[in-house]
């Protein structure tokens, strides 16, 4: 039970200002609630923020304990996002779910890579001969998604290559299917996320390889695309790690970044469904959404609402939860000003609330 609440403001994604309420079970009310106080009288009010692309339980040398993986989720948290789509983590976070005070969590399993094709300590590492039961193992393990290494330095050809070949990637992802399961996958250069589109997968990381013909095949097939952007700007990093013994990999990853935001601007412009993900985990900090969706509206040319949907609203349907509705759970965030008119007010919130409580 939590103290019932009222709340009055403009409710995105409208215009209108209106009265919600929080009943005494944290979910949205249409309706006055006896005994509600009023938490605000003015402001907008924004869905729980989401971050398609995050990895809590993650850090730069693999799986964290517990206790690193709550500052992790209340980093995110603070920051306004309230559901999280974790791409793949090599640790158990299922504790997380017990708790009343934590985002949600729509999991992926762990990464599926090829042998010795990937970050060590990540992924489970595979030969592409086993992909399919693997994909099967870890649907058990996640919440209607399964996420694939699509590409990643092959040391012998010194570039980026697929790490799966195209026939076995598409059984693959029709075994997810079957299963239930929608499938993504990390997707740095061309070959790969032109491989795997075609193979009908849902949803590509990253993308920045994807060419006028595969954002067609996106757009037909309702393929989704999470760029993480503020990812992308540590291309040049990686590619100077890799300068010395891999001249060509060095290369291909500056001309990707090179060529970056027109890229991911075309998908938009075309009409490819496009979400906010961080890649929070790993190199980067977590409670940076506010600074993904900045960066996909400044940089990839979405604009201010199609940025903020893209980590609210939309994002939510996509992931197939609710926003702001009657009956839905009181996850949402309060700014002073509109979000739409001033992106930088994400970075600012002033009430989260989570299950019709106050948490930050």
């Amino acid at each position: 039970m939590v103290a019932p609440l009222h709340l009055r403001g403009v409710v995105l994604p409208g215009d209108d200002e209106r009265d919600l309420w929080v009943d005494a079970q944290g979910r949205i009310s249409d309706e006055p609630v006896p005994e509600a106080e009023t938490l605000t009288g003015a402001g907008f009010v924004v869905p729980g923020l989401v971050d398609a692309h995050c990895h809590v339980g993650l850090d730069e040398d693999g799986g964290v304990d517990e206790h690193t993986q709550e500052r992790q989720i209340l980093a995110d948290r603070d920051a306004g996002t309230l559901l999280i789509r974790d791409a793949g983590v090599p640790v158990d976070t299922r504790w997380i779910d017990d708790r009343d005070d934590l985002p949600r969590l729509v999991r992926a399993g762990q990464h599926i890579a090829c042998t010795k094709r990937y970050i060590r300590n990540y992924g489970v590492e595979i030969e592409p001969v086993d992909l399919v039961a693997e994909v099967e193992k870890q649907v058990g393990r996640g919440d209607g998604w399964v996420k694939l290494v699509g590409d990643w330095i092959d040391r012998d050809a010194g570039d980026l290559t697929p790490s799966w070949p195209a026939e076995i990637a598409g059984e693959a992802i029709g075994r997810a299917h079957e299963l239930g399961a929608r499938v993504t996958a990390h997707c740095f250069g061309e070959q790969s996320v032109a491989e795997l589109v075609a193979a009908g997968i849902d949803c590509i990381e990253h993308g920045t390889g994807i060419t006028d013909d595969v954002i067609t095949a996106m757009v037909e097939q309702g393929t989704a695309l999470v760029p993480t952007r503020v990812q992308v700007d540590n291309f040049p990093q990686y590619a100077a790690a890799g300068e010395e013994r891999f001249p060509s990999y060095a290369r291909h990853m500056r001309e990707l970044y090179a060529r970056a935001d027109p890229t991911l601007r075309s998908a938009y412009e075309a009409g490819v469904a496009i979400y906010a993900g961080t890649d929070a985990g790993g190199v980067l900090p977590h409670g940076l959404i506010g600074r993904e969706v900045l960066a996909l509206h400044r940089q990839v040319g979405l604009s201010p609402d199609a940025a903020l949907g893209a980590a609210s609203w939309l994002a939510r349907d996509w992931l197939g939860r609710p926003g702001l509705t009657a009956g839905a759970s009181a996850d949402l965030v309060v700014y002073d000003a509109d979000p739409r008119a001033d992106l930088t007010t994400l970075l600012t919130p002033r009430v989260v609330l989570l299950r019709g409580v106050v948490v930050a």
